[in-house]
């Protein structure tokens, strides 16, 4: 199973959304419960987000390579989650 990590900003609506969408995706597949997903606030966490090169959030990283930034789709949290299995 691969590592993701996901950037995000608290007051980020882009952000809110895809982490209800993570949250139904949970719920219709159990497996992606498994997923190690390290949810990091770039606000909160400069130390860490300071050292990837992304523009916008969220942001996804899996196993430290971006696969995505910016407003999501629940279709493209499904394939972020797939890859990652």
């Amino acid at each position: 199973m691969k590592n993701i990590k996901m950037f995000v900003l608290a007051r980020c609506p882009y952000c809110k959304q895809a982490l209800k969408w993570m949250d139904e995706l949970y719920e219709e597949k159990p497996e992606y419960r498994a997923l190690n997903i390290e949810e990091i606030d770039e606000k909160l966490r400069p130390d860490i987000s300071d050292n990837y090169d992304y523009n916008l959030v969220p942001a996804y990283f899996v196993d430290e390579v971006q696969v995505h930034s910016g407003a999501a789709s629940k279709e493209l949290i499904r394939s972020i989650f797939e890859g990652a299995l």
